[in-house]
C-alpha cells in the first residue's frame, strides 16, 4: 500500500474534517491546524484510530472512556456488561479502520466501595471476554482510587494492512451500514422514561458485538471507499464521512433498517427512522461505496455473518446530512449525540 498517499490524505487540508457538533467543535479548537505527523505516523487525529507505520503491517491504535453517567448508569446494568460495552466501544473504533485487533490497556478509576464489591474484577471480565470475541487480549493497565464516578479508559490496539479511512467517498457514492439501527437508543429512552425496555432493545445496549470481521471482509472486497463505525448515531457519523469526503450525505427515510420494536419508544411507525438515525450506541458500519459496487455482494455479506446490509442513502456535491422523507421532503440533520451539547446517562 502507498502508506505516503494515505499519510498526505490525513495532513492536509488544514484542520480537522469532523462533522458539525459542539463536541467536534471543542476537538477542532484544541487540535488546532497543525497537521503535521511524525515521520512513523501514517493517520493522526481526525478518524478513528490513529496508525502507526511498522513495516507492511502499520499498527491501528485508539483510546475510548466510558463514564458513569455519561455511557451508562448502574441501575441499567451489571458490572460485567459495563466491561463488555466499554471494550466494544473501542473495538469497534478498529473496526472502522478494518483492523485486526489484538491487544486492550485497561484503565479503571474504582471506588473504595467498588474495590470491596469485587466491581473490578467483574467488569475486567467483561472487557477480556469482549476482547477474546474478536481475538484481542489485556496487556496491561492501571488502576485508581476514585470517589466516583467510575471510569473506564481503554486502548485498543489492532494490525492493519490497508486502513480505510472515512475520507475516501466521492459524489454519487452509495452509503451503506450493517446491522439495524435504533435498539441500543430505544432502551436508552425506555429507561430515561422509567419504563423497562424490551429484551432486545435492553441486549443491544448491553451486549453490542464489534463489527471487526464484518469490516475487515468489506475491506478486503477492495470497494469500500470510506468507513466509520455508528457510535453517536448515523446521522452523525454519516456526517464525519461527508465532511472528511468533502460531500454531503443524502439519507433515505424509506430505506433505514429501523430495529424492531423502535416505532413504540419513537411515537410510531412514522417517526421510528428518524429515531434510528439520531440515536447512538449502535456500534454497526457505515460505509461509501461506488454506486452499484456492494449490491452483488449483499447476500454473501449477509449469509457469512448473519447481519444485513442495507443501502441507505448516497454522498453528493455540497457538505451536511439530510433526511429524505416520503410525501415530506428533507431535513437536515444537525448530528447525532454530542457530548456537549446533552448526556446519554
Amino acid at each position: 500500500m502507498d502508506f505516503g498517499a494515505v499519510r498526505a490524505r490525513a495532513q492536509s487540508p488544514p484542520g480537522l474534517r469532523l462533522g458539525p457538533g459542539a463536541e467536534f467543535d471543542v476537538i477542532r479548537a484544541m487540535v488546532g491546524d497543525d497537521t503535521e505527523l511524525p515521520a512513523d505516523v501514517i493517520v493522526g487525529p481526525g478518524d478513528d484510530c490513529a496508525v502507526l507505520e511498522s513495516g507492511d503491517s502499520p499498527w491501528a491504535v485508539t483510546v475510548d472512556m466510558s463514564i458513569e453517567g455519561v455511557h451508562f448508569r448502574r441501575a441499567w446494568l451489571e458490572p460485567y456488561e459495563i466491561g463488555w460495552r466499554s471494550a466494544v466501544a473501542a473495538l469497534s473504533d478498529l473496526a472502522a479502520v478494518a483492523a485486526e485487533p489484538v491487544a486492550l490497556l485497561v484503565s479503571l478509576a474504582l471506588s473504595r466501595e467498588d474495590a470491596r464489591a469485587g466491581t473490578g474484577p467483574a467488569l475486567q471480565k467483561g472487557i477480556a471476554e469482549a476482547g477474546a470475541s474478536v481475538g484481542a487480549r489485556i496487556v496491561g493497565g492501571d488502576i485508581a482510587c476514585s470517589p466516583g464516578p467510575l471510569t473506564l479508559d481503554l486502548v485498543a490496539i489492532g494490525r492493519v494492512r490497508r486502513p480505510v479511512l472515512r475520507d475516501g467517498g466521492y459524489p454519487a457514492d452509495e452509503l451503506w451500514v450493517t446491522g439495524t439501527l435504533g435498539g441500543a437508543g430505544a432502551a436508552v429512552a425506555a429507561w430515561e422514561s422509567g419504563c423497562k425496555p424490551s429484551a432486545a432493545h435492553r441486549q443491544a445496549f448491553a451486549r453490542p458485538e464489534p463489527r471487526v470481521k464484518e469490516a475487515q471482509w468489506l475491506a478486503g472486497t477492495g470497494r469500500v471507499r470510506a468507513l466509520i463505525d455508528i457510535s453517536d448515531g448515523l446521522a452523525g457519523d454519516a456526517g464525519h464521512i461527508a465532511a472528511a469526503s468533502g460531500c454531503r450525505a443524502l439519507l433515505s427515510e424509506a430505506l433505514v433498517p429501523v430495529a424492531e420494536g423502535v416505532e413504540g419508544v419513537a411515537g410510531g411507525v412514522a417517526e421510528a427512522p428518524l429515531f434510528a438515525v439520531s440515536a447512538g450506541e449502535d456500534y454497526e458500519l457505515c460505509l461509501a461505496a461506488e454506486a452499484g459496487a456492494l449490491e452483488p455482494l449483499r447476500e454473501e455479506f449477509q449469509a457469512r455473518f448473519q447481519v444485513p446490509l442495507t443501502r441507505v442513502g448516497r454522498l453528493d456535491k455540497g457538505e451536511g446530512v439530510v433526511l429524505e422523507r416520503e410525501g415530506i421532503g428533507t431535513i437536515s440533520l444537525a448530528g447525532g449525540f454530542s457530548h456537549f451539547e446533552g448526556e446519554r446517562g
